[in-house]
């Protein structure tokens, strides 16, 4: 089926768009074990970037599963489908002159090397959130890794399923060091010093 489409590119162009925002588009993929504070570093980021004016949009698994990938499991290949999925909305977003964050587990190389081919090589910012495993427990308020260690929840990442380390990262924020502001201050910092925004 896929030798019987064209695609069709739009009159107005992603710099027309990232000209009107006043600022240039990315992907920020954050990426860590469970716990270690990917959504609350997202969402922090997105709130301090619109006071600035800038367009944004989050992409987490709570708004992703329960909706676009709903039919999706936790297995090795669900997972690898649904960071597909995710790494093709957040391309369009890039297209549309967006910066959009997004918080997922991730926990294979192989996977987030796909997403970054999708968009141009400045166009994807991997944020390593790093976090110890036991203070990534300590955090779990939904006692995930306490079902994972029960045996009730399977291919739990940090239980019973691996998380693979990024063999490079534009940063590595360690959230069990920092603070949320220390945080979202670095990537911010980041931004600014590569012209993203004004």
């Amino acid at each position: 089926m896929e030798k019987f489409l064209t695609p069709r590119e739009g009159i107005i162009k992603k710099r027309d768009r990232q000209r009107l925002n006043g600022h240039k588009s990315a992907v920020i993929w954050f990426t860590g074990l469970p716990s270690s504070g990917k959504s609350t570093l997202a969402r922090t980021l997105e709130e301090r970037l619109f006071r600035r004016g800038v367009s944004t949009f989050v992409i987490d698994g709570d708004n992703v599963r329960t909706g676009l990938n709903k039919d999706l499991g936790f297995s090795a290949g669900d997972r690898e489908e649904n960071i597909r999925r995710i790494g093709e909305v957040a391309k369009l977003f890039v297209e549309a002159g967006i910066i959009v964050m997004t918080a997922f587990i991730s926990p294979y190389r192989k996977d987030r090397a796909f997403v970054r081919s999708l968009v141009n090589e400045e166009e994807f910012i991997e944020v390593y959130v790093k976090c110890s495993l036991e203070v990534c427990e300590q955090r779990d308020v939904k006692g995930h890794y306490k079902m994972a260690r029960q045996g009730i929840i399977k291919h739990f990442t940090g239980v019973d399923d691996p998380y693979e380390e990024p063999g490079y990262a534009e940063q590595v924020i360690e959230t069990d060091k920092m603070s949320v502001n220390e945080s979202v201050r670095e990537v911010i910092r980041y931004l600014e010093e590569r012209r993203y925004m004004r």
